[in-house]
């Protein structure tokens, strides 16, 4: 777990508040894009489990009961890919898709996206620097 610096600019011509990141952060998310793109790939393309995968991806050591046999979070954002509130630059698997289905889907074209020397890594790899890349 990391903390970033974020610098906050306002506009002189309207007043808006922007807030500028590193590459690789996403808004209202704890997680990294890339951490996110990973998670998706080994949830819905290894067909690894909600838990398995909080346990590969979250850094939590102390976790509650409902972390034993899930993880929220996980379906939350293959909910936000599926209504493209995450990683909207990948293809919709068609209506109606299952969350691992949109899963897989987005981790697939976040796979494609990582640079072409990534090609021999596992494809929850590629995921996750395609995701770095795509944030």
């Amino acid at each position: 777990m990391i903390s970033v610096t974020a610098r906050r600019y306002r506009c002189l011509s309207c007043g808006a508040v922007l807030l500028v990141v590193p590459r690789g952060v996403l808004g209202r998310r704890a997680y990294s894009a890339a951490a996110i793109g990973f998670a998706l790939a080994l949830w819905g393309l290894a067909l690894a489990t909600a838990a398995e995968v909080r346990r590969r991806v979250g850094p939590a050591k102390i976790l509650g009961d409902s972390a034993v046999t899930g993880w929220a979070t996980l379906r939350r954002w293959a909910r936000d890919v599926a209504q493209r509130r995450l990683f909207a630059q990948a293809p919709g698997p068609g209506p109606p898709p299952s969350l691992r289905q949109s899963a897989a889907s987005a981790a697939t074209a976040l796979a494609a996206s990582a640079d072409p020397t990534t090609r021999a890594l596992p494809i929850e790899h590629r995921a996750f620097l395609g995701a770095a890349h795509a944030a």
